[in-house]
């Protein structure tokens, strides 16, 4: 049935009822017209009450109009918690470094600090370095690493924060101040050029006594760590001995030979050094080669640029070009037993290239045999038409052809 429901000023026309449902049904159909809570609602039928759980006495009739009291909740109207940012809206310096924010802010170069700044761009692309610094609170005794790797953890929130690029004075104040070989001036009171194979070494060294996960290893252990296993021997005396080490680089040496990575790493791995002979007890030359024997997650590779000019007593860098791919491949310098735990993955990677490679060669050769196609001959006759004229063209042709030899003879 349908009736009418007077609330205040407003009438509501035309409401399905059925009273086969308890009247809680009724009354929530009222809720979604008026906005007033079931409990709130005060409906009268016949002078009386209407309940919840059944009508009673007060049974409605078609086309009757039913009284309705109470008030109607509050709407309130919320910002949204997370407001869209379009990009127009934004203050245009950080318009500017909307692309680059994903990979930190810039770092201005504070006199001869390209060295540092590198440094610190290529740690704060690790993302374990970066979830450890955040983690990071310093002993409560002090420590002279310590002060390092604060200025590191704010260095790295600045730079998470993207934007313009900006002057990471703090950080190399405190690096200045743990090694004071960073703080070297020129004759002129500029400060000096430096290495950043030097500065990524002593960062790292203070890095790796300060950040421990929960087990007490050391985070730059497990992310940069190279297990190496090196093995030498004596010519002189056929004596052997091997050892086991960890090293954060490897090593590029760069020579007149060298011209690829590849050649400078191998060059980097082959050491000669003096150790005492048990056998003609004095010091002998033992030469032989180092090999990885375990990779870490991240693998630096240093380019060996400086050597030390007797000559002139100081450093000087080699200007060298060496080409370098963008996939390194270091299987070959890994230890028999490292290979073999690399073999399947390789070979399983070399299946899924060859793969592809098939494919492509496929699709480009099926692409050249479906290539433009003649259109088909109208009939056989019109075929045959086309041949007798073509012969009588061949044959026009070749006396021409003739004719164009004799008058030219």
């Amino acid at each position: 049935m349908k009736v009418n429901v007077k609330w205040g000023k407003e009438l509501f026309t035309d409401i399905d009822v059925d009273t086969a449902q308890p009247p809680l049904v009724f009354k929530s159909q009222l809720f979604t017209l008026s906005g007033v809570p079931p409990e709130r609602q005060k409906v009268l039928i016949k002078g009386g009450q209407l309940k919840d759980d059944e009508w009673g006495k007060q049974q409605p009739k078609e086309g009757m109009t039913i009284m309705m009291m109470g008030s109607a909740d509050e709407v309130k109207v919320e910002a949204p918690v997370n407001a869209p940012k379009f990009v127009e809206d934004l203050p245009e310096e950080e318009q500017n470094t909307l692309e680059t924010k994903a990979y930190g802010s810039g770092l201005k170069n504070l006199g001869n600090t390209c060295y540092m700044n590198s440094t610190v761009q290529c740690l704060y692309s690790v993302d374990g370095l970066r979830e450890a610094l955040m983690q990071y609170t310093p002993a409560a005794a002090a420590d002279p690493s310590s002060g390092l790797v604060v200025a590191a953890k704010e260095l790295f929130e600045d730079l998470q924060k993207g934007g313009e690029a900006f002057p990471p004075f703090r950080f190399l104040i405190t690096l200045r101040k743990r090694f004071p070989q960073f703080a070297q001036q020129t004759n002129e009171g500029l400060y000096m050029q430096q290495d950043a194979e030097e500065c990524w070494t002593q960062v790292m060294y203070s890095l790796k006594e300060q950040l421990k996960d929960s087990s007490g290893e050391s985070i730059v252990d497990r992310l940069f760590g190279i297990k190496m296993q090196t093995k030498l021997k004596c010519d002189e005396t056929d004596e052997e001995f091997q050892e086991s080490s960890t090293s954060y680089t490897l090593k590029c040496n760069i020579d007149e030979t060298v011209s690829y990575l590849h050649q400078g790493i191998t060059l980097g791995l082959k050491e000669d050094r003096e150790k005492n002979s048990s056998k003609l007890d004095k010091l002998v030359m033992f030469k032989g080669t180092a090999k990885i024997a375990q990779l870490p997650p991240y693998l630096t590779v240093q380019m060996v640029r400086f050597f030390y000019k007797v000559v002139v007593q100081q450093k000087a860098k080699i200007l060298k070009k060496v080409t370098f791919p963008l996939e390194l491949d270091v299987y070959d310098f890994c230890t028999p037993e490292l290979q073999k735990q690399l073999a399947p993955a390789r070979t399983a990677l070399k299946d899924y290239q060859d793969k592809l490679a098939f494919e492509k060669r496929t699709a480009k050769q099926q692409k050249t045999e479906n290539g433009p196609k003649l259109a088909p001959a109208a009939d056989t006759a019109a075929a045959a038409a086309a041949d007798v004229d073509m012969k009588d063209a061949d044959a026009g042709a070749s006396s021409s052809s003739a004719a164009a030899v004799t008058a030219g003879a």
